[in-house]
Formats: structure tokens, C-alpha cells, sequence
């Protein structure tokens, strides 16, 4: 499995992830969501990159122009709820893309709120069969939530390839994902960063916080 870390490049998308850290920034939810889909957008633009393409003609008023477009039919997953402006992001460049949709949110199974659980209640998805998937999810922090929707989305059938996308991610989690798709040579980990440690609670550190809470606001 190949892994991408965007911040060991200089690029605008580093401003976009200091934004989104910023506490003097990112209490203005508008501009937090924001954020998130112009990194959607430009990491689907280096995603594009390692698409299939081919030349085809198109009829200008004019004459036959050659043009190498990419011949994946796409899907773009989201896990619901802070995945859905970063959806957003990938869906205004790859506009044509089929989309699914699961949720899975993370619990306590402990009142110390140390032990991380996942469930997974919902999914709605087209058929994935040979398709190319990019699963859309701003935080990777233990990876356990990556690795279920993953394995949620597979149930409507195989992708000859994806693309696991994430703003933060901590080590532990990038470990996790890369041991999980160890055997996978079709799977591609995009970071627009990777933090050092998750805390006691299963947060990135540094991190940026809820990102659910920061573009929706808090839950009970």
C-alpha cells in the first residue's frame, strides 16, 4: 500500500490545514467547512493523477480535438458526518462520479472514555464492482473506522481500486491502515497531514479537534 503525505511537500493545501488547526479560525464553521472542501478539491486533483486515461476526440465548432481523459468510473464514499463537506470538495472535480454514503461513529465502552468502539448502522452505495472507490474521511485517527467502512462498502461488491483519503491523520492510525491493506497493491493512503500521537481519548494530537462539531456543531 502506498501512502501520500502531503505535508512534506509546499503547497496552498498546508494553509488550508492551518486554518482548519487555527483555534482563532476555526470557531467560524462556515469558513471550517469551507476548508475542507478546498482540500477535498485539490487532493482529488493529485488523486486524478493516478487515474486510467486514454485519448478520445471531441467535435468543436471548429474541427476534432485530442484529449486524454480518464476512463475509471468513479465512486466517492463518505462517512458521515464530518466526511461530507470534504465529499464535497472531491465531488466538485470528479462531477461525475457515483456516490455512497455510511455512517459509523466512534463510543466509549468504558466510563473512563479510554476503550474506542465503532458501529455502523447505515450504508447506501452503487454497485462498487471493478469501479475505482475514494473513501472521503477528514480525521484517521486509530484507523478502526477507515478499515470498518471499508470493509461496509465492499458489501456492494469489489473495487479494482481505491483511494482512502484524510486531512489528519495520526501515526498510529496511518500503522494501523498500512498493516491492514499490507497485501493490497491496488489501495493509495492521501494525508494532507500525519500527527505524531493520538491522546488518552483517542483524539489526533495536535490535531484539530471534533471535526464533526466544528463544521455542524455540538452533539449531544
Amino acid at each position: 500500500m502506498k501512502v501520500v503525505n502531503f505535508a512534506d511537500s509546499p503547497s496552498v493545501m498546508n494553509q488550508f490545514v492551518a486554518e482548519l488547526r487555527d483555534v482563532h479560525i476555526q470557531s467560524d464553521r462556515l469558513r471550517f467547512r469551507q476548508n475542507l472542501t478546498r482540500i477535498g478539491q485539490l487532493m482529488a486533483f493529485e488523486v486524478s493523477k493516478e487515474l486510467t486515461y486514454s485519448e478520445k476526440e471531441v467535435t468543436t465548432p471548429l474541427g476534432i480535438a485530442k484529449v486524454n481523459t480518464h476512463d475509471d468510473e468513479l465512486v466517492i464514499g463518505t462517512i458521515f458526518r464530518a466526511g461530507l463537506p470534504f465529499h464535497q470538495g472531491f465531488l466538485d472535480v470528479f462531477d461525475r462520479a457515483g456516490n455512497a454514503f455510511v455512517s459509523a461513529y466512534r463510543y466509549y465502552k468504558d466510563k473512563e472514555c479510554e476503550n474506542v468502539g465503532i458501529n455502523i448502522e447505515y450504508i447506501a452505495s452503487p454497485d462498487l464492482t471493478g469501479k475505482t472507490l475514494i473513501i472521503a474521511d477528514p480525521m484517521l485517527a486509530t484507523g478502526g473506522s477507515m478499515e470498518l467502512g471499508y470493509g461496509a462498502f465492499c458489501t456492494k461488491g469489489q473495487p479494482a481500486k481505491v483511494h482512502l483519503c484524510c486531512v489528519i491523520a495520526s501515526q498510529k492510525g496511518v500503522d494501523y491502515v498500512r498493516k491492514a491493506f499490507e497485501e493490497f497493491d491496488n489501495v493509495t493512503l492521501w494525508c494532507a497531514a500525519i500527527d505524531p500521537c493520538l491522546n488518552e481519548h483517542a483524539y489526533i494530537v495536535p490535531g484539530l479537534g471534533d471535526a464533526g462539531d466544528l463544521a455542524y456543531g455540538s452533539k449531544m
